[in-house]
């Protein structure tokens, strides 16, 4: 049976455009008592952006931290800070970078929805519409803007929600805001976007509406981290809308898999554990890796390994477990029969060989 999968419905791409913030979301305001509530990354705290916000009175404006992978308890513990102020918001707009984006769907659907946002990790979990959300990304890469699962830590496990509920109601797709970026997480995450292609492109889920999308935005990736160019981070901020969606209709693969286990037991961000396990890979993507490494060496970076040192058989063996929680990035790798091509020993062999690595 075929997906009959939704989009975000509403976009709009630019220089300057988040400007028009303020229109759209009055739009969307119900009451003269109503608010909305604004998640922005802390980065932002002390940065100009901070006078460029379209607040207006009553609004709440929240600085969230993403130091370290969005947790299920952070995420009820923003949903109830919410509540307290005068029940359900009329939106909640999400700006910053992937895990800014995923905290406020998860948000949005939290406040509709009962019990912890542990209850929905999975699969079309969530029962309910959320409230209204906005994504502005001011990084490039992940896709988060464009994806229906809001990814999130939980006690036993990292898993998105995942539902058609979880995609935003509008993109702002401004390239000015991601502007000063610093280097290294410019191309950690601008490689979460190269990585998603390169999984997408190879999967066992391909299809003709995954693949267009697919090579338009490794085509820009490379462009951009091979070439460069004054309009760099317009095409970034494309190859990630893009890229987004060409998983949205197939899946990403044994990377993202592995980078998962690397965040859920060492709190690894989702780019560079994707960088770790991508870098040594070749035996599944060679084609994929080699150019990795050409981007890394254009762009003089060292693969961060803070937060691996001595690490115990039983971590490896956690992360192990959390990996092979997710079948379809597995399946769509290697699939339908990945299980034997890809039994428990060879997924920590897997581990053992990026721990190696330094």
């Amino acid at each position: 049976m075929f997906r009959n999968f939704k989009t975000v419905s509403n976009v709009i791409f630019g220089r300057g455009c988040f400007e028009q913030l303020s229109g759209i979301l009055n739009a969307q305001r119900k009451s003269a008592d109503g608010f909305m509530a604004f998640l922005v990354d802390d980065v932002f705290e002390e940065n100009p952006l901070k006078e460029r916000i379209s607040l207006e009175s009553g609004d709440l404006l929240i600085w969230v931290n993403v130091d370290h992978e969005p947790t299920t308890r952070y995420v009820d513990d923003l949903t109830h800070q919410i509540k307290e102020k005068d029940g359900t918001p009329d939106g909640v707009i999400g700006i910053g970078g992937g895990s800014t984006m995923d905290l406020a769907k998860a948000v949005s659907l939290m406040l509709t929805n009962p019990g912890s946002s542990v209850d929905y990790q999975g699969w079309d979990l969530i029962k309910n519409q959320g409230v209204y959300h906005v994504g502005i990304p001011t990084l490039s890469g992940t896709g988060a803007e464009v994806s229906r699962t809001a990814v999130l830590s939980g006690p036993e496990k990292k898993l998105g929600l995942n539902s058609d509920y979880t995609l935003f109601d509008q993109m702002v797709l401004d390239p000015e805001l991601t502007a000063g970026a610093p280097k290294d997480q410019h191309f950690h995450t601008g490689m979460d976007c190269y990585i998603h292609c390169v999984e997408s492109l190879t999967g066992t889920y391909l299809n003709a509406f995954s693949q267009v999308h697919g090579e338009k935005a490794i085509e820009l990736c490379r462009e951009v981290f091979l070439n460069g160019g004054p309009d760099s981070d317009d095409k970034l901020m494309m190859a990630s809308y893009m890229g987004g969606m060409s998983i949205a209709y197939s899946q990403v693969g044994i990377c993202h898999a592995l980078s998962y286990g690397l965040a859920f037991v060492r709190g690894i961000h989702h780019g560079i554990g994707n960088c770790l396990a991508f870098d040594g890979l070749e035996e599944y993507y060679p084609e994929g890796v080699r150019e990795f490494h050409q981007m890394m060496e254009k762009h003089g970076i060292r693969l961060s390994r803070d937060g691996l040192a001595n690490v115990s058989s039983e971590e490896v063996e956690k992360m192990v477990d959390v990996a092979l929680m997710l079948d379809p990035l597995w399946e769509n790798a290697l699939g339908v029969d990945w299980k034997e091509k890809m039994p428990r020993e060879k997924v920590r062999g897997l581990y053992e060989d990026i721990l190696s690595r330094g």
